[in-house]
Parts: structure tokens; C-alpha cells; sequence
């Protein structure tokens, strides 16, 4: 067996590389989601980047910090990339503004900035909009090829900064579907037609579901989950917490599903809606804030996956992804604690003092 003498033999990933990994991969998922949901999805992204790397500089210059070798890192843009990608493409721009200098201030900087944070600042950021702005953070536009008023560029920049497109039409008008009914995303669709008491098949039969979950979210979430397999293979991110991510939405929804199947989600519709891939393969990895034992690495992402299923079943939240991520980033301590690995010819050591 070959050992490398110290300093080993091995390029690593700079964190700007690393970062610009995670951009890109994401790349197909920000293709399909524009495609389905329009241009507000590029507003998002810029709103949010500019406000990141602004906030950021005025922080480091209070601190007394070098600026610019810090923003070159990268850290800051790809919190504000991930946080715009889970916001509705309709956000007021104001909004996305206040999440993402929250995020930014709050979730990284009083912590001590980069490698200090004990939670996802991108989740921090959405987990407060979520909460202050509940009705605006769960109204997304019906897809493309089911809007009966398709938003044009013109109308979605009205939109966002004004809030009612160029004709006067308003976020609520833009919702309805060529059936004439409010649209929602598919979590959202099944959680309220099964808590006004009607069965899981017959909430399946909307026009909005289909495939593996729903128009439109089928596809993005097999565009993130390709993303983030190439994250996998370039060696950016292990591939111990997604996988685990996902088998831990299998073990609490597949039981629930053969228990009763008019009344709960089949593991696959789990797995390809909402955030599941971008949270599975972009969010639950930050080497930060998850866990860095390899026991615990499984039990951080079997948390998250199970937490995921249980808030989007029986909370009040059609998507839990930013939820579990951020109560399983409170229990990273203790798991590492508890998991970490001996060093070696300790337990050796250990009888011999016996």
C-alpha cells in the first residue's frame, strides 16, 4: 500500500471553485424553471446576487475586513443564487431584498462570517419570508402551457417592482388556469384538496398533476438531481447526505402511503416535488453548516428527509425542506459529538490503563 508523505499529494477545490460547481450545476434546474414559470425566476437571481454581495461589502467594511478577497470566495453570491431559486417568480422585489441581506447579516455575519454559521443562510433567508409573507411566498404562476394569461418579460419586471402588469391584471388574475381556477404547486394542491376532505385520487386528477408529480416540477427536479449528480462525480459534494435525504422521505412516506393511499403521497411524487433535489443535492451539503462524521452524515440527511415528510403531511407547510435542513443544522453538534471517529489505537490505549 502506497502512503503519501505530508504535504499529501492531492489538488484540492479552492472555495471560489467549489462555489462556481454549485452555480453551474444548478444551471439546468434554472433552465426548466424559467421555462415553466417564466422570466421572474432570472429577476429573482439578480435581485437577490445584487443585494448579497452589496450587504456583504458594507458588513466586511464595518468589520474592518478585507472586501474583496472575502466576496471572491464566492460564498455570499451562491446563498443568494440558491435562496432566489426557491422564491416564487412573482416575489416583490422588496422582499426578495429583505431575505437575502437577512440571510447574509444574520445568518453568516453575526456568526463570524464564513465557516462560523450553524445555519443555512440561504434557508435562514427563506424560512423568514416564508413566515412573514406566507400568502406571497406560496404563489407561484400555473406552468406555461396551463396559464390562461401567460406573463410576458414586460409584465413580469411590472410586476415584481410595482406589483400589477402593464394592463392593470394583477398576481391574483395571473394565477388562474385554463380551467378558471387558482392554480398552486402540486404539494400545495394535494395538501388543501385533501384537508377540504376529498380523496387522494380524486386531488390527482387536476390538470397540474402529472408524470412522477406535477407539470412542470417533474422536470426541474430531474434537472437538480442531474446537477447535482455531477456535483457527486467532480467530487464537490459526498454523496452520503442525499442519498440519505431521500431514503429518509422513503422510510416515513412509503409506510404511510401503504397504510392508507387515499390519503397519503406515494414516495416518488415526494421525490420529485417542491425543493426535494435542489434540497437534497445543493442545500442539506453545505460543508458548513452539515455534518462532517461520516455516521453522522447519514443521520443528518435521514432527519432531514424524514422531518421533510412529516411537516409536508401533517403541517401546516406543503414544502418542508427549509424546515428540516435548518432543525437538523441545531442538531449538527451533538451529532458530531456522538459520532465522531477515534483516533486510532485509542481503544488500545484505553485497556492498557486498565
Amino acid at each position: 500500500m502506497k502512503a503519501l508523505s505530508s504535504p499529501y499529494d492531492k489538488k484540492t477545490n479552492s472555495v471560489t471553485q467549489m462555489m462556481l460547481w454549485v452555480v453551474g450545476a444548478t444551471l439546468p434546474g434554472v433552465f426548466a424553471l424559467v421555462y415553466f414559470f417564466g422570466i421572474g425566476v432570472i429577476a429573482n437571481i439578480m435581485i437577490a446576487c445584487t443585494t448579497a454581495l452589496a450587504t456583504e461589502s458594507l458588513i466586511l467594511r464595518l468589520r474592518q475586513r478585507p472586501v474583496a478577497p472575502i466576496l471572491w470566495d464566492g460564498s455570499a453570491f451562491v446563498t443568494a443564487w440558491l435562496l432566489a431559486l426557491a422564491l416564487p417568480p412573482l416575489l416583490p422585489w422588496w422582499m426578495t431584498v429583505l431575505g437575502t441581506a437577512f440571510a447574509i447579516v444574520f445568518a453568516k455575519h453575526v456568526y463570524g462570517g464564513l465557516g462560523n454559521n450553524i445555519f443555512n443562510p440561504a434557508m435562514v433567508g427563506y424560512v423568514l419570508l416564508l413566515i412573514s409573507f406566507p400568502l406571497e411566498m406560496t404563489t407561484w404562476l400555473p406552468p406555461q402551457e396551463l396559464a390562461a394569461n401567460p406573463v410576458g418579460v414586460a409584465d413580469t419586471i411590472s410586476i415584481i417592482f410595482s406589483g400589477q402588469a402593464s394592463n392593470a391584471a394583477t398576481v391574483d388574475m395571473l394565477k388562474q388556469g385554463v380551467d378558471g381556477y387558482t392554480m398552486a404547486t402540486p404539494l400545495d394542491h394535494i395538501k388543501t384538496q385533501l384537508a377540504q376532505g376529498y380523496r387522494l385520487p380524486e386531488a390527482e386528477s387536476a390538470p397540474i398533476i402529472e408524470g412522477l408529480s406535477g407539470v412542470g416540477w417533474q422536470w426541474v427536479n430531474l434537472t437538480f438531481l442531474l446537477g447535482g449528480l455531477a456535483l457527486i462525480l467532480k467530487k464537490v459534494i459526498g454523496w452520503q447526505i442525499p442519498l440519505s435525504v431521500l431514503l429518509g422521505m422513503g422510510i416515513v412516506s412509503l409506510p404511510l402511503f401503504f397504510a392508507n393511499s387515499d390519503q397519503y403521497l406515494f414516495p416518488m411524487f415526494h421525490g420529485f416535488a417542491g425543493a426535494t433535489m435542489l434540497g437534497a443535492f445543493f442545500i442539506a451539503t453545505d460543508p458548513v453548516t452539515a455534518s462532517t462524521t461520516p455516521k453522522g452524515r447519514w443521520i443528518f440527511g435521514l432527519g432531514i428527509g424524514a422531518i421533510t415528510i412529516l411537516i409536508r403531511t401533517f403541517g401546516g407547510y406543503p414544502d418542508a425542506i427549509a424546515f428540516a435542513v435548518l432543525l437538523m443544522n441545531m442538531a449538527v453538534p451533538m451529532i458530531d459529538y456522538y459520532t465522531k471517529t477515534r483516533t486510532y489505537g485509542h481503544a488500545n490505549k484505553a485497556k492498557e490503563l486498565r
